[in-house]
C-alpha cells in the first residue's frame, strides 16, 4: 500500500479495504440523506414558504435505508436504532403520499 492510501486509511480510522469501501458506501449515505436538506429548502424558497417535497421522503428513506445497512455492519446499536425508526418513518410517509395520490 502506498503512502497516500495508507494517510486515508489512518484518517478514515480502517485497516483494510473492506472497511475501506463500508466507509466510503455510509458516507454515500450520509450524502444521500443531507440532499433530502437541499431539495426541501430549495423547495421551500422557490415557494415562499415552508413545504416538504417528495423528493425528501426518497432522500430519507434511501440515505436512511443506506445509514442503517451501515449502522448493522459497524454492530452500532445506537445507530441502528436511530436509523431504523426514521427508515420506518420515511417509508410510512411515501405510503401516505402515494395512497392520497390514488385516492384510498
Amino acid at each position: 500500500m502506498n503512502d497516500t492510501m495508507q494517510t486515508l486509511f489512518n484518517w478514515l480510522h480502517v485497516d483494510t479495504l473492506t472497511e475501506f469501501w463500508w466507509v466510503v458506501f455510509g458516507l454515500a449515505g450520509q450524502l444521500l440523506f443531507t440532499c433530502r436538506f437541499l431539495v426541501q429548502w430549495i423547495a421551500s424558497e422557490r415557494e415562499r414558504r415552508s413545504v416538504i417535497p417528495i423528493a425528501f421522503w426518497y432522500f430519507s428513506l434511501g440515505g436512511g435505508l443506506v445509514l442503517f445497512t451501515y449502522a448493522l455492519y459497524r454492530a452500532d446499536p445506537v445507530f441502528v436504532l436511530g436509523q431504523s425508526l426514521g427508515v420506518v418513518i420515511y417509508a410510512r410517509n411515501l405510503w401516505l403520499i402515494h395512497a392520497e395520490k390514488r385516492g384510498v
